[in-house]
C-alpha cells in the first residue's frame, strides 16, 4: 500500500484529504504542522508528501527542503491557496531534486488524486 502523509493546518481540509486517499486505497496521515510532519515523515516514510504552504511555526517551503533533503525518495506534491507568493512557491518547488507540482486550492479531488497517482506510478 501507498504511503501518503498530508500536511495541512486546517485541520478539516487535511482530515479530509486523508479520507480520500484512504477511501481510495493509500495509507495516508495526517500532520497540522511542519514540525509535526517531519517526525512522522521519519518514523512512516512516505512516499509521497501533500504539503501546504502557509502554516504556523515551519512552513511548507521549509519542510520541503527538509524532506526532499532527509527522504529524498519522497516525492512532494504541493497544494496551496497562497496566492500573493505564488512565483515564489512554484520556483522552490521546481528547484527541489525531484520537482514539485503545485496545485492551488480549491481542488477537485480527482485533480489531486490523479496528480498523486501519476507521481506514485513514476517514483
Amino acid at each position: 500500500m501507498q504511503r501518503i502523509l498530508v500536511v495541512d493546518d486546517e485541520v478539516l481540509i487535511a482530515d479530509t484529504l486523508s479520507l480520500i486517499f484512504r477511501k481510495h486505497g493509500f495509507d495516508a496521515r495526517v500532520a497540522y504542522s511542519g514540525e509535526e510532519a517531519l517526525d512522522c515523515a521519519y518514523d512512516f516514510q512516505p512516499q509521497l508528501l501533500l504539503c501546504d504552504i502557509s502554516m504556523p511555526g515551519m512552513g511548507g517551503l521549509q519542510l520541503m527542503d527538509d524532506i526532499a533533503r532527509d527522504l529524498p525518495r519522497c516525492r512532494i506534491l504541493v497544494l496551496t491557496g497562497y496566492y500573493s507568493h505564488l512565483d515564489k512557491v512554484r520556483a522552490q518547488a521546481q528547484m527541489l531534486a525531484c520537482p514539485a507540482p503545485v496545485l492551488i486550492k480549491p481542488c477537485n479531488p480527482q485533480d489531486i488524486l490523479r496528480e498523486a497517482g501519476n507521481m506514485l506510478a513514476i517514483a
